[in-house]
């Protein structure tokens, strides 16, 4: 059986310009908002840059041997562990604004988050990542090192494994099953 142990391959580092982006995305709806023209002034000469540099320091993501985690957020905090082999796909985003921030949004998309109606739970997006081309490339050469090293175990029969153990390895299997539904 592998090893339990989860080792970090990779933490990414986030381009600074999130936080300009950050302050005007917001700005821009402050100033679509009738209640929003009055937080402008405070926004634009001082909160705003406060606010986006504190955001800006939560922003963490980790990939590891099993999982990528994200995290992000100051008064709603956000954090997501994706088991990699349950990443469907993976997209770059980069209309005209980010474009112009020189920044990109990698969409994660995980089991069950292709269909239609409310699927938030199983899409995750991480703005900012520095060589966001390379992290992408790592993660998905990792996703397809553990879908081999899982069909490869499946397949090959081992004869050395006694029935205890593998009626113990399949009791686990569908304990993992069972805490996904759950979530």
């Amino acid at each position: 059986m592998t090893d339990n142990k989860e080792i970090i391959l990779n933490s990414a580092a986030f381009n600074t310009k999130v936080k300009t982006y950050i302050f005007f995305v917001v700005l821009f709806y402050l100033f679509i908002s009738v209640i929003g023209w009055i937080v402008i002034p405070f926004w634009v000469f001082g909160l705003g840059q406060w606010l986006s540099n504190k955001f800006f320091h939560t922003l963490k993501c980790e990939l590891s041997n099993k999982n990528l985690k994200f995290s992000k957020g100051l008064i709603l905090h956000i954090e997501k562990t994706i088991p990699l082999e349950n990443i469907q796909d993976l997209s770059f985003i980069g209309g005209p604004i980010l474009r112009w921030f020189g920044l990109t949004l990698i969409k994660v998309e995980t089991a069950g988050g292709g269909g239609g109606g409310h699927h938030d739970n199983n899409i995750m997006s991480m703005i900012g990542i520095i060589d966001s081309e390379n992290f992408k490339t790592e993660i998905l050469n990792q996703r397809e090192k553990i879908i081999k090293e899982k069909y490869t175990f499946a397949a090959q029969p081992n004869t050395s494994i006694s029935d205890t153990q593998l009626l113990t390895d399949i009791k686990n299997e569908l304990i993992e099953i069972k805490m996904a539904l759950k979530k």
